[in-house]
């Protein structure tokens, strides 16, 4: 059984070896690299850029609302033609037969005929085909402002899992070396307890502690792993293929300074969003007020008609009323208004000037939060320097104490206990120092982030 415990222990810290040497040896993606890739296979942006161009095809639908109406009519019937005086609403359900009142009924059937080219066209508004563009247009920058933020937002998201994943790699790091202390400790135990020199029950601890250890790798594995399958989902790269770049980390630590906090507020998403909300509710405030104009039209019409009664009132046969007669034509101009609209008019533009209230008090929400937000992340990078100036004097006292208590421990000066309480002591300032690594360069990015200066940094570190 004890045979079996060795070859079950070697096995499991083969398997850690080769993971970490794997991690090692698998090329590194640059944070740049893996945001273009999201902006290109991301599902969500992909969605909203098919909403940009649904935005854009009804602006061509619109831009063409002032096109004409022009029908073309033909029919050929057969009937009755026995006319009586008197007037009533036609309903558009009682046929028309035109004919004067004879004085007998006569219901013998006649044929007709009657074909119609008809033009109708609104060819003035006082400014409604302009207004309805105009807020076409709007809507197209809302869309695109939309995706701008969507994407502000998915880089946003990227950029703090990215970096996770460089800590959770600091960490298994961390993880591998207090493996390897663990196994130091095991054989020094193992030694001294064949000598006499220790009680046997240290071994028992020496083993708790180690595969204590190796589950943590364990665990830490399991969200690297899980943290790649989040990332490859947006990207398209395979999961294993992500594999952050640590001199990123290594160059930020070096540099001194940050972003200086000048807030791109010009062309910053989130303002722009809010910003085109905001005209394009003045826009349908503008839509309102001309919608409701009088319209000038343009009416015309050419037709041509067939009858087998003839002007003596003779009724032929019914196949002679299938040719055309007699032609005309009608052109004209209208004007139409109706006295109501403006009572309409009223009660719409005073809805559309609540909805333009309302997107400018969230403009001034967002930016005020924006604002919180920037001053926030300058004190978070200004904690996240002293901390990090801070921590490299635990480690150096943790690992100093630790090599003290492990040689006292070999010279039978010490318990295990002791020993064990060291380590974790250099264990805890190893992953405080991962810790304050990754507050730092969070913050440095939570700084680029909220004052829209991303690409300034990433630039900065090429």
């Amino acid at each position: 059984m004890s045979h079996f415990k060795q070859v079950a222990a070697a096995l499991g810290c083969l398997l850690i070896g080769l993971h970490a040497a794997a991690q090692q040896n698998t090329p590194t993606i640059s944070l740049k690299q893996l945001l273009n890739q999201v902006d290109l296979k991301a599902p969500s942006l992909l969605t909203d850029s098919a909403a940009i161009r649904i935005r854009q095809a009804q602006a061509v639908e619109t831009r063409n609302n002032w096109l004409p109406n022009l029908k073309l009519n033909y029919q050929a019937d057969v009937g009755s033609n026995n006319n009586v005086a008197g007037p009533y609403f036609g309903f558009g359900i009682i046929p028309s037969n035109s004919r004067g009142v004879r004085t007998e009924s006569n219901t013998a059937a006649t044929g007709a005929n009657l074909g119609i080219a008809a033009l109708d066209w609104e060819i003035y508004n006082f400014g409604a085909y302009a207004a309805q563009n105009r807020v076409a247009n709007s809507d197209i920058k809302v869309e695109q402002n939309q995706y701008a933020q969507s994407k502000y937002q998915l880089e946003a998201s990227v950029i703090g899992a990215y970096l996770q994943l460089n800590r959770l790699q600091n960490y298994l790091s961390i993880q591998q070396r207090n493996i390897q202390r663990n196994q130091e400790i095991k054989r020094s135990i193992y030694s001294l307890a064949k000598s006499g020199v220790r009680p046997g029950v240290d071994t028992s601890i020496a083993e708790a502690e180690l595969s204590k250890a190796r589950l943590n790798y364990i665990e830490l594995n399991n969200q690297y792993r899980q943290l790649q399958q989040q990332l490859a989902a947006i990207s398209g790269l395979p999961a294993q293929t992500i594999v952050a770049d640590s001199l990123m980390q290594n160059q930020m630590l070096s540099q001194t300074t940050a972003v200086q906090p000048l807030m791109d507020t010009a062309s910053h998403p989130l303002i722009n969003y809010y910003k085109t909300l905001y005209q394009n509710s003045l826009q349908r405030e503008d839509l309102v007020k001309k919608q409701y104009n009088p319209k000038i039209l343009l009416e015309a019409a050419a037709w041509g008609r067939g009858s087998s009664v003839d002007a003596n009132d003779h009724f032929g046969p019914v196949g002679s009323g299938f040719n055309f007669d007699r032609s005309n034509y009608l052109v004209g101009l209208s004007i139409s208004y109706n006295l109501f609209d403006l009572r309409r008019r009223q009660l719409k533009l005073r809805t559309q000037k609540t909805a333009s209230d309302y997107a400018q008090k969230r403009l001034d929400q967002e930016k005020a939060l924006l604002a919180a937000e920037a001053a926030q992340a300058q004190t978070e990078l200004q904690t996240a320097r002293e901390r990090l100036q801070e921590i490299p004097n635990q480690l150096k006292a943790a690992n100093a104490g630790y090599r003290q208590k492990l040689s006292l421990y070999r010279n039978g000066l010490t318990d295990i206990i002791e020993l064990n309480a060291a380590l974790n002591i250099l264990y805890r300032a190893e992953t405080d120092y991962a810790q304050a690594k990754y507050a730092y360069t969070n913050a440095v990015f939570r700084e680029a982030i909220t004052d829209n200066q991303v690409n300034t940094l990433l630039n900065s570190l090429k």
